[in-house]
């Protein structure tokens, strides 16, 4: 749907705010991201890469977290624990 403005597609309403922390590195990675795909954001750049990710966990079929994995286990640039 055209909205008018600018000729790009309406986005989702986002009523929902994520807040994630990063160290230098895992940062620098979004950044490099963002600006190899001339992403207009940050934002735009995490989402995509969610979107990214989503899409290749579903294609792998087989779930991504193991029991008793704490959020420290998770990171950017690592495989988990």
């Amino acid at each position: 749907m055209k909205n008018g403005k600018n000729g790009h597609a309406e986005s989702a309403l986002r009523e929902e705010r994520l807040q994630i922390m990063l160290d230098s590195d895992e940062l620098r990675a979004v950044d490099t991201f963002r600006f190899e795909h001339r992403m207009p954001s940050r934002a735009a750049a995490v989402r995509e890469l969610f979107r990214l990710g989503l899409s290749m966990a579903a294609r792998a079929g087989r779930p991504v977290a193991t029991e008793g994995a704490k959020s420290s286990d998770y990171g950017v640039l690592s495989q988990p624990k």
